[in-house]
């Protein structure tokens, strides 16, 4: 039989459930499993009007079928109302990443594929939780992981990820943009199957410095680490003003843009492709994709939460398993 995807369903008051119910309109060559409350999945299904079979997961499923949908039963800690998130929950949370990472990490599945979640809510709870990213980074036991969101036309992968901004220049070292490089290189290189990869590199500071004028981070850290590369023979450039790096005479020959923080390369992409855009972390022993939006409390339950994110994240999840 086809190992499965397992998808997490996430933040049980958000557009998760809602989003994953699509995954019944598919047809797939392996079993797509989410883990979710069965109670929870059907009241959602009735809200929005939707027609599906529900299916407990036995292992034994060698596809997924239209009109079907396989779930592994997790139980809620208490009800739900769509919209209004609960800290009770935050347990019901966690169990869904834990049991798709320990899943992942034993071979019983592909991967994992995730609906979004509220970081603020596990907080609340008393659950120290800054993402999905760093709770399977610290599941699988990896000194880095990288993240990386991609469209059809256009990968950005993150040198920093959720660091204030006043913090963002004390993290770019050496060893950081080693270990991304490396990570990033080697997962273009063996998931995507991209036998030499050219990568694009952001700049920290306006005009990526300008000579040493608008900050010295490119000279004296980020331009040595990347000529280190190049004496290699590796496809990287050195770094370049970001303002003018993500035109497509730029891109057009690029497989992947290296930004310095979050903010500095994916407000370009999700500009480009909001909705159809994929985060993947880089550097796990598995698999892991995911929806490029989050919770959308506001849009639960209503029928106007799109799932196309959830789809594209699936359909590369299943590909990079086919590779």
């Amino acid at each position: 039989m086809a190992r499965p995807l397992y998808i997490t369903s996430g933040e049980p008051a958000g557009i998760g459930p809602d989003i994953c119910l699509s995954l019944a309109e598919r047809v797939d060559e392996r079993p797509l499993v989410v883990l979710v409350d069965q109670n929870l999945l059907q009241l959602r299904a009735r809200q929005l009007a939707i027609d599906v079979e529900l299916i407990e997961y036995n292992g034994q499923a060698a596809s997924s079928e239209k009109g079907q949908l396989y779930i592994e039963h997790v139980p809620l800690q208490t009800q739900v109302i769509a919209g209004e998130l609960n800290p009770k929950n935050a347990i019901y949370v966690i169990e869904q990443l834990r049991r798709s990472a320990e899943y992942a990490m034993t071979g019983k599945s592909v991967g994992v594929t995730t609906a979004p979640v509220q970081k603020s809510v596990m907080n609340d709870a008393g659950i120290a939780f800054s993402g999905h990213t760093e709770f399977y980074q610290e599941f699988a036991g990896v000194a880095r992981v990288v993240m990386m969101l991609a469209t059809k036309t256009l990968r950005v992968a993150l040198a920093t990820t959720h660091l204030p901004l006043r913090a963002v220049a004390d993290a770019i070292t050496p060893e950081r943009l080693h270990q991304v490089i490396d990570i990033l290189l080697h997962d273009l290189k063996n998931k995507f199957k991209i036998a030499q990869p050219r990568v694009l590199v952001c700049g920290l500071n306006p005009h990526a410095g300008e000579d040493g004028y608008l900050g010295r981070e490119e000279i004296e850290i980020i331009n040595p680490v990347l000529e280190s590369y190049r004496q290699q023979d590796v496809k990287i450039s050195l770094s370049l003003p970001a303002d003018t790096l993500f035109t497509p005479e730029h891109l057009k020959d690029a497989d992947a843009v290296l930004a310095m923080y979050h903010d500095q390369g994916l407000p370009v992409l999700k500009s480009q492709g909001f909705g159809e855009a994929i985060n993947i972390t880089l550097g796990l022993p598995f698999i892991r994709t995911s929806v490029d939006h989050g919770t959308a409390l506001s849009l639960a339950g209503t029928g106007l939460a799109k799932s196309s994110s959830l789809n594209v994240a699936v359909d590369l999840a299943l590909d990079l398993a086919r590779q």
